[in-house]
C-alpha cells in the first residue's frame, strides 16, 4: 500500500492510493479532501448579504425566507449529487471491475462491469477551457454486435467535476 499526492484539474489536491489483495485483485483508490467550512461559509454569507439587500429595497420577508432554504437545498443537493469524497476502482482478474463512488452525504453508488464486456480501456481526451485533459476510460461492448461500443465509462470522476 502505497500513498501519493496529486492534483485535479483545478489543482486541488488528490490522493492515490493502491492495495494489492493478491496476483488477481488490485484495488485504487482516489481520495479528495473533504468539503471545505470556509467555503461552505463564504457560499452561504453572499447568497443571505444579496437577499438582505433585496429585503433592505423591498421591504418583503419571504426574501429572506426565500434565501435561507436555497442555501440549505443547495448544500443538501451538493453534497449529495456532486461532492465526491473518494472513489474505488476494483480489478477482479477474470471476473470484472467494478467502480464505486462515495459521496459526502454517505450515498455510495457501485458499477460492476463484467471482464466479457469489457472491450477496451482507453485514455480519452477532452478540452476543458484552454487545456487538453487525459482521463481513463472503459469500453463496454454492445451484447448485439461485440464490435461496437455501447457505452464508455469514465474512471475517477472526483478530479473531472467541472466548476
Amino acid at each position: 500500500m502505497a500513498d501519493d499526492e496529486f492534483t485535479d484539474i483545478h489543482g486541488k489536491p488528490l490522493s492515490l492510493e493502491y492495495r494489492f489483495h493478491s496476483s488477481f485483485c488490485r484495488e485504487f483508490i482516489v481520495s479528495a479532501p473533504k468539503v471545505s467550512l470556509l467555503k461552505v461559509m463564504v457560499y452561504t454569507c453572499t447568497v443571505w448579504l444579496f437577499a438582505y439587500a433585496v429585503f433592505f429595497v423591498t421591504e418583503n420577508t419571504a426574501v429572506l425566507s426565500a434565501a435561507i432554504l436555497v442555501t440549505l437545498v443547495g448544500m443538501m443537493l451538493h453534497i449529495h449529487f456532486i461532492k465526491i469524497d473518494h472513489e474505488t476502482l476494483l480489478i477482479i482478474g477474470s471476473l470484472g471491475i467494478q467502480v464505486s463512488a462515495s459521496y459526502a452525504s454517505g450515498r455510495e453508488s457501485t458499477t460492476f462491469i463484467e471482464m466479457s464486456r469489457i472491450k477496451d480501456i482507453v485514455i480519452n481526451e477532452a478540452i476543458y477551457m484552454q487545456r487538453v485533459i487525459y482521463y481513463l476510460c472503459i469500453l463496454v461492448k454492445e451484447p448485439a454486435n461485440p464490435d461496437s461500443v455501447s457505452n464508455v465509462v469514465p474512471l475517477f470522476q472526483v478530479w473531472l467535476r467541472w466548476k
